[in-house]
């Protein structure tokens, strides 16, 4: 990214952040030590790979750079400034303007979904909707998919990291290099039978 476009994206960031503090849930957009490691977490497939907070970006380039088809990524989004500029920055990937709430209603009916990418700031967020955001990713990933979150809490996760049993932690590794420093859990989707 150029000079300019840094400035444009980061006065973009402040002005979302100062109009949404909670909503956005950062101080700073995403680095690229972080959204590498998050894009590293992406298992190989065919299924959907679904952003979550799509934000200035930063996840989203770091998915296309490792591999990740554009035809397989969704990027779902709330913020209309961030939507605008996404739809500029990624010409040829599906922004989706919506609300994660409601993110079964946003995604091709019967569309596979392996991982889900989720930049969502869920320790701010009113606890019913981090329930019904939950509740919209257990519903549309695919058995063994994974849902990969970033958090500043930096304590170990516990096995339900998303206080849901069909989620359980698999991986988790501390990202130093981000400003602040940020904690990446991936949890894999389990099936009925398998949920302890």
């Amino acid at each position: 990214m150029t000079w300019p476009n840094a400035l444009r994206v980061s006065a973009l960031f402040v002005r979302e952040w100062v109009g949404r503090p909670a909503a956005v849930g950062a101080l700073c957009p995403s680095s690229r030590h972080l959204a590498r490691e998050m894009a590293g977490a992406v298992p190989d497939g065919d299924g959907l790979v679904v952003e979550l907070g799509g934000g200035t970006g930063a996840i989203t380039a770091a998915l296309l750079e490792r591999g990740v088809a554009p035809g397989r990524l969704v990027v779902v989004e709330r913020s209309p400034a961030f939507v605008q500029h996404l739809r500029r920055r990624f010409p040829g990937i599906s922004i989706v303007s919506g609300d994660a709430r409601q993110l079964e209603r946003l995604l091709p009916p019967d569309a596979a979904v392996d991982a889900i990418v989720s930049c969502l700031p869920l320790r701010t967020l009113p606890r019913e909707d981090v329930t019904a955001i939950v509740g919209q990713c257990e519903r549309v990933l695919s058995v063994d998919g994974v849902m990969i979150q970033f958090t500043y809490d930096l304590r170990a996760p516990a096995r339900h990291p998303l206080a849901c049993p069909a989620f359980v932690a698999d991986a988790s590794r501390i990202v130093w290099a981000n400003i602040p420093p940020a904690r990446i859990v991936t949890m894999r989707r389990t099936a009925i039978g398998q949920v302890a």
